[in-house]
């Protein structure tokens, strides 16, 4: 027996090693059943979802929602349990991927969300309630019994309840995800902004047009070519945001400083600047584009100067109306009528009363329209809140034959380390890429993937960029974007030569900003644990992008758990006193041994190779060098410094550069963690110095 699907293709089929299909049945509840002769279930159509659920159907670990409608197929928003195991809508699109319900700048406790309830089950029962492992929850606005409901996750990237009114036979939401919606990610594609004017639509921006007029979600194209090096300029957009693709932000910094850190970064598409509390956004891409009232922020995109001098009408910023009715696609244009100043008083009295009684024709029609209609008229109610920034994620998974053919059977080696090799790789789209193989992860693969996919949707630019995971079997293996110019290691001990001064002294500040983001900013409270130049790369500009984050465990914000690190190990000569104690972790391990690197930085040489008497070990010889840095500062002779610093430089260095390094090293050096300042604090004195 085979059971196809409307366009012919096989969904499930009897196995000739198993009992044969004795029958269908298509229960009361609307589940088509696959029997035996036993009446044992072969199959049901309930384990196998599209965009509807029905009353006791089910979403769970393998079972998800697809938006699906043969009229859009660009949609690409899916409802399923994530890695986290919370219930979630997600954009699933061709080049990113990422979460927008429940809300991703909140944690799972804001959101009212249970993290890592393995069940992983949801279900819709016969009142219209909604219950969820994770603790998610709702219920139609007609509660009860007798009302038949079916739950939607429409083209649009909207959940929607749907009751049928048994009147008319037609459908009315009962309950939505989004009651206003610019926040579903995706809806106005690349380059697009939403905004409301009242009703929501899509915009192109200044220098941009519609890719499809027929598919918004194809977003805008610019109609100019920006290359690195052209003489550039910003077109201003208030009171508009572009969630996600952040490169970097900076906290209390000027918009010229903004405006600058942009114009100075190739890697930069625009900026957004919020007048409070002064925060800087450098963007590497415009997606998820909105346009609210009141919202304090402006965005700046980048164009060349020479589109810039070019005459612009309003008719460059091409408009579209989305109406109630999905399937009905429509332009929207405005002109502007002008008088000349002649005839009467009754002139403009009857053309009042013209324009009223169309006005109040088309209420009327509207209204007999929206009662009509045999479909969901409301369904199609757009969403839009106010949203704010997710990391936008490339991460994936692959196959392990996929890295094998990549890294041509693993044969490039670019280093080893603790946890495993690593080896350049090519993916099929010409990507450039470092493949980890892992060695020890006793993780399953589910619990594997679960904590992988936390790191690979962080993104910043001093952070190597996980890719993606591949965990098949006894393979664990990571993907990151491949950093040119190898480890600091490598060029402060190595035989790459010697890093110039304004090269250590940019590492310094690089990895300060890092830190900050993995302690203070992301969604989980991430300790490095590792932090050493090993572990921190130098792309082709030398700029710093730490490694290897995330292989400690992942901490919720406020929370330290003693035993959950007993499986991680520093590095002897960069870990802190307090990990020979039974004392709990914090960050400020990271923040000790940043002052190491410090240090390194500032000396060219390994701090525990000054540990010459062999009975003097790597810490005693740090103590000792604290204390002489401490003691060296306290005086206003300066002439210690050109024989603390690496002699490599050959005295090309500034000096109040050093002493700040040395400072700040000092102050990450201290033996009692609550003494350490958090690396906000670091960041914060790098930026005041500048």
């Amino acid at each position: 027996m085979v059971l196809t699907d409307y366009d012919g293709t096989v969904v499930w089929r009897t196995n000739a090693l198993s009992a044969e299909a004795d029958h269908a049945e298509l229960m009361d509840s609307g589940n088509l059943v696959m029997k035996d002769q036993g009446g044992n279930i072969l199959w049901q159509s309930f384990d196998h979802p599209t965009d509807t659920l029905l009353p006791g159907q089910p979403v769970t670990a393998t079972a998800k929602l697809v938006s699906k409608d043969l009229s859009h197929p660009s949609s690409y928003y899916t409802l399923c349990f994530d890695n986290r195991y919370v219930l979630s809508l997600a954009y699933e699109g061709p080049d990113l991927s990422n979460h927008y319900w429940p809300n991703p700048d909140h944690s799972s406790w804001m959101n009212y969300r249970i993290s890592y309830n393995s069940s992983r089950r949801a279900v819709l029962d016969k009142l219209g309630q909604f219950v969820a492992t994770d603790n998610t929850t709702f219920r139609a606005s007609d509660w009860g019994l007798e009302i038949k409901r079916r739950l939607t996750l429409d083209y649009d990237g909207n959940l929607r309840l749907y009751s049928l009114d048994e009147f008319d036979r037609s459908w009315y939401v009962s309950w939505v995800a989004f009651s206003q919606p610019c926040d579903i990610h995706g809806l106005c594609g690349w380059n697009g902004i939403c905004e409301y004017s009242p009703t929501p639509r899509c915009s192109c921006p200044p220098g941009y047009v519609v890719s499809d007029p027929s598919d918004w979600s194809k977003g805008c194209k610019p109609v100019f070519n920006l290359t690195c090096g052209q003489r550039t300029g910003f077109v201003r957009i208030p009171e508009t945001d572009f969630w996600g693709s952040d490169l970097n932000y900076t906290m209390s910094t000027s918009m010229h400083t903004c405006k600058e850190m942009c114009l100075g970064s190739c890697a930069c598409v625009a900026f957004e600047y919020k007048t409070f509390p002064n925060a800087c956004f450098l963007k590497s891409a415009l997606f998820n584009g909105k346009t609210l009232p009141g919202y304090p922020g402006t965005a700046y995109l980048k164009v060349p100067e020479s589109f810039l001098s070019q005459p612009h009408t309003s008719d460059s910023v091409f408009h579209h109306g989305h109406a109630c009715d999905a399937s009905n696609k429509q332009t929207v244009s405005y002109t502007t009528h002008t008088n000349d100043g002649q005839g009467t008083m009754w002139h403009y009295y009857y053309w009042f009363l013209a324009v009223f009684f169309l006005v109040e024709v088309c209420f009327i029609g509207s209204g007999w329209w929206f009662m009509s209609r045999q479909h969901s008229a409301r369904s199609e109610i757009w969403a839009a809140e106010e949203g704010y920034r997710v990391v936008t994620d490339h991460f994936r998974s692959f196959t392990h034959k996929e890295l094998r053919r990549a890294t041509k059977n693993f044969k490039e080696e670019l280093g080893h380390g603790r946890h495993g090799s690593v080896y350049k790789g090519i993916l099929h789209d010409s990507r450039v890429v470092a493949v980890k193989k892992l060695n020890d992860v006793k993780q399953g693969e589910d619990e594997f993937e679960a904590e992988v996919s936390v790191i690979g949707k962080i993104y910043h630019m001093y952070l190597v960029r996980v890719m993606g995971v591949c965990s098949e079997r006894s393979h664990r293996l990571l993907v990151y974007e491949y950093v040119e110019n190898g480890s600091l290691a490598m060029f402060l001990f190595g035989d790459k030569g010697p890093l110039q001064w304004h090269q250590r002294y940019r590492v310094a500040a690089g990895v300060a900003k890092g830190l900050a983001y993995l302690h203070h900013e992301c969604m989980d409270w991430i300790i490095h644990c590792d932090v050493k130049p090993e572990n921190i790369l130098l792309d082709m500009d030398f700029d710093p992008k730490i490694s290897d984050f995330g292989f400690a465990k992942l901490l919720q914000r406020g929370q330290a758990d003693p035993g959950s690190m007993s499986k991680v190990r520093g590095t002897r000569g960069y870990m802190a006193p307090e990990w020979v104690s039974t004392a709990p972790l914090t960050e400020k391990v990271d923040v000790y041994s940043y002052g190491v690197v410090l240090l390194e930085l500032v000396m060219g040489s390994r701090v525990s190779e000054r540990a010459t008497d062999g009975r003097e070990d790597a810490e005693a010889a740090l103590r000792q060098l604290e204390w002489t840095i401490k003691e060296k500062m306290e005086s206003d002779d300066l002439t210690w410094i050109d024989g603390f610093v690496d002699p490599r430089l050959e005295g090309d260095f500034v000096y109040s550069e050093v002493l700040l390094m040395l400072e700040v090293a000092a102050l990450c050096l201290e033996k009692e963690k609550s003494q350490r300042p958090s690396m906000n604090h670091v960041v914060q004195k790098f930026l005041s110095f500048d």
